[in-house]
């Protein structure tokens, strides 16, 4: 029997187009939480300690290259094809990380970080792209929040293994080891590229019919098809727009999925990099008093691991979820509830609760956040913005995204400093009420999205 792509059975091909591609999500947020155990971990050594403007630059340096990398490589994508930079994102990351490594100076990681981030963001734009064009359409929203959810893996993998590294340090020198974490995950990402193919769509898209059914079938079998025999078009390559032509027609659904991505940036990122610091800070780490500053830091980390294993149940439930609720209520309700979490972590705080009052409502909120915002914000790129310019809007939101992120990295340290934890917190949530406010102002027709969701299941 033959099948289109838009029509086939899943199959353990489908699974692994979309574990070889979710990897760069799942890399992205490990390397934000191995910076969040190395700015501890240098302030220890540092002469002076890092400043909050260094400590701030630090965290931001890989979504800067995130945000600048997503755009360019995104519209590139476009243009010259997946394929070529879906192999180049990993081996730039694993080579930026090799620089770090055998340099471990600040600057060069700064330098090596941003250029991690570059790679990065062209993740975050050829992995939606790559899943979104190859799986059945009763399974690509479901497939590309999977792929999501690949995130929190990183975030778990990298801070286990950190902690049961930096636990038994007795020098905060040793931090650029931390570094091969990185070159031996984009390593693996390297070697399972090697025998990708380009996407039978975009082909298609290029009027490359004849190399568009040879991927295909090398990637989904020889029973799948781009498209019905009857229904074949070679189309011509599109002319890419302008930006500035491309934000003028699409202004709206930029804005919708650009804004609250960069309101969910402060929230995965923002807290995220400094959670190891945010956790001493609001005094639920349990080193023993007199203890070694590693030993604080390392507690720090074994905290910021069981907060950071809720992430996982959040993509679950929001993955089960998508079929049952319509995206942009499921993002507006994720930022609302992830606000109510922080407002019960500074009560807790300020009136000297219970610790575990403090860590349950630190859970709470990534488990909402990831039901909602840093699952959706993910998602929606993809069901907004057609195929001639996917990675051109997929890209240009995540940039967007990756600058709230920017934003946020960089002034927690002055928040820290201006007003402590409490101030971190009450802005916080603030941006998690305009995340949710923007979501719902901007939402594309709310009863088409609830159809979309129908149609998938049939």
């Amino acid at each position: 029997m033959s099948y289109t792509i838009d029509n086939a059975p899943l199959s353990w091909r489908h699974i692994r187009i979309v574990t070889v591609a979710s990897l760069g999500q799942l890399i992205g947020t490990g390397l934000a939480t191995l910076v969040s155990v190395i700015i501890p971990l240098y302030q220890i050594i540092a002469h002076p300690e890092l400043s909050s403007a260094m400590q701030g630059l630090v965290g931001a340096m890989d979504l800067i290259g995130i945000m600048v990398g997503s755009a360019i490589l995104g519209r590139l994508s476009d243009k010259y094809g997946y394929l070529l930079f879906f192999r180049l994102c990993p081996a730039l990351i694993c080579l930026s990380a090799v620089l770090a490594l055998v340099f471990p100076s600040i600057w060069v990681l700064l330098i090596a970080l941003f250029f991690m981030g570059f790679g990065i963001g062209g993740e975050y734009s050829l992995d939606s792209d790559y899943i979104s064009e190859l799986m059945p359409t009763k399974w690509v929203f479901r497939m590309v929040g999977a792929a999501k959810a690949a995130s929190a893996l990183g975030n778990i993998i990298v801070a286990a293994v950190c902690f049961f590294i930096v636990k038994d340090w007795h020098n905060a020198d040793n931090w650029p080891k931390l570094l091969w974490i990185i070159i031996a995950i984009s390593g693996i990402m390297i070697l399972l590229r090697i025998r990708f193919k380009e996407s039978p769509k975009w082909l298609r898209e290029h009027g490359k019919m004849q190399e568009a059914e040879t991927a295909v079938h090398d990637f989904l079998g020889a029973s799948v098809n781009v498209a019905p025999v009857d229904t074949q078009k070679q189309a011509a390559p599109t002319a890419k727009e302008s930006y500035g032509t491309f934000l003028r027609k699409n202004w709206k659904n930029v804005i919708f999925t650009g804004v609250p991505w960069a309101c969910e940036g402060l929230g995965v990122y923002g807290i995220g990099v400094f959670l190891p610091i945010l956790v001493m800070a609001l005094g639920l780490e349990h080193a023993q008093v007199g203890g070694s500053q590693i030993a604080h830091v390392a507690s720090s980390v074994e905290i910021t691991l069981w907060i950071s294993c809720i992430i996982l149940p959040g993509f679950i439930i929001g993955l089960l979820l998508i079929d049952k609720m319509n995206g942009a209520r499921q993002q507006a309700m994720g930022f609302i509830m992830s606000g109510l979490s922080l407002l019960v972590l500074l009560f807790a705080y300020r009136n000297h609760w219970s610790a575990w009052i403090s860590i349950g409502a630190f859970m709470l909120f990534e488990l909402f956040l990831n039901i909602g915002p840093h699952l959706m914000t993910y998602v929606l790129p993809s069901k907004v913005f057609p195929v001639e310019v996917r990675g051109q809007g997929s890209g240009i939101a995540a940039s967007i995204g990756k600058m709230g992120a920017v934003l946020g990295v960089f002034f927690i340290p002055f928040l820290l400093k201006a007003g402590g934890s409490s101030l971190v917190l009450v802005v916080s949530i603030i941006v998690m009420l305009l995340g949710a406010i923007i979501t719902y102002l901007f939402a594309p027709d709310h009863m088409l999205l609830k159809e979309q969701h129908s149609d998938d299941k049939k």
